[in-house]
């Protein structure tokens, strides 16, 4: 116990201290969002990614907090998604190979002697989906970095119940990571998480979520998993909807997703993360409840209704501003900054 509270605020302090230190070189590299009004520094997720593997590494070679075998190749697989997002952030890479690399080592860490073939393989998707779902989540400030703190108590939760104590430590580790990054992401954000945090860090959670259902029923898994990820799921069937009947390419980027259209809706930027935050907490709460047997597993049927009203409700939101207030916008700017 006390190493837990000690290791979750080594890891916030850590976090939270090399996003500062590591904002002025993405500046200097130009490793920056360039999609925002200025650019954003994106090496917080650097500083998650350190954070959370210093912290547990060193707690495993102390021996007060071993991982074990699998949560270990975990972390290293996790690192390595983490490594292929940094090169994502530095330089272009095609959304094909990101989609091949984290499944490759999603494949590494299946215990298929628990799942099986088939349901190892099906879990190599879902931990795919969440992990580049978890990416796209990062268009706004500490919107994935909130919902990737709950979203890792809910999952520590789950690993606890069923006595995962290596488990359970790593996503307290990374819980206080995230939450040390978000001192910097607040809006407006000063520093960004980037491919190699919102990678890393839905990878790791998919996976741990995978790891605690393991041997379980796969359609009383499959409603937990879903819960436990429903706002990022919501985000990827909004996108996916809106592009579709729009005509628009799916992978091309816009300004069409969850915290998007909330603020078209009204909302100021830190109210459509408060929004959706608690969104996320709801259906993490399901999520845990039922994998508890607290709930019945009908409840996720109510996450689910959640989600596709959401979605159906935003998608009379339009995903863009009109041209002439987008322009009117920026006339308005430049005649302030002019004087």
């Amino acid at each position: 116990m006390l190493y837990g509270i000690a290791a979750a605020t080594s890891a916030l302090l850590l976090a939270a201290v090399l996003s500062a230190l590591l904002r002025s070189p993405a500046l200097r590299l130009g490793v920056v969002d360039r999609r925002r009004q200025r650019p954003l520094p994106l090496f917080g997720g650097v500083a998650v990614v350190a954070a959370t593997c210093l912290v547990a590494v060193a707690g495993d070679r102390m021996g007060v907090a071993r991982l074990g075998d699998g949560v270990g190749r975990l972390l290293v697989a996790g690192a390595a998604v983490a490594a292929l997002g940094l090169v994502a952030d530095v330089r272009r890479v095609k959304a094909r190979v990101l989609v091949a690399g984290t499944a490759v080592a999603a494949a590494c860490v299946m215990p298929y002697g628990e799942t099986g073939i088939g349901g190892g393989l099906l879990a190599v998707g879902w931990v795919t989906f969440v992990a580049l779902a978890f990416r796209a989540l990062d268009h706004a400030d500490a919107l994935a970095g909130t919902v990737g703190v709950l979203t890792a108590f809910g999952v520590g939760a789950c690993a606890a119940v069923e006595v995962m104590d290596g488990l359970a430590v790593l996503l307290s580790v990374l819980a206080a990571a995230l939450t040390g990054f978000l001192m910097h992401n607040w809006h407006p954000a000063r520093v960004g998480l980037g491919a190699c945090g919102s990678l890393f860090a839905g990878f790791v959670l998919a996976a741990s979520a995978v790891f605690t259902r393991a041997g379980y029923g796969l359609a009383s898994s499959a409603g937990v998993l879903f819960a436990l990820t429903a706002v990022a799921v919501a985000d990827v069937l909004l996108v996916v909807l809106a592009r579709r009947l729009a005509g628009r390419p799916v992978l091309r980027r816009g300004p069409d997703h969850l915290a998007h259209r909330l603020r078209r809706s009204g909302l100021t930027p830190q109210g459509a993360t408060v929004v959706l935050g608690l969104l996320a907490f709801a259906g993490v709460l399901v999520g845990v409840l039922v994998d508890m047997g607290w709930v019945a597993g009908s409840g996720v049927l109510w996450v689910a209704a959640g989600v596709v009203a959401l979605v159906l409700v935003l998608l009379r939101v339009p995903g863009s501003s009109p041209r002439g207030s987008e322009s009117s916008q920026v006339r308005g700017r430049l005649r302030v900054r002019n004087g």
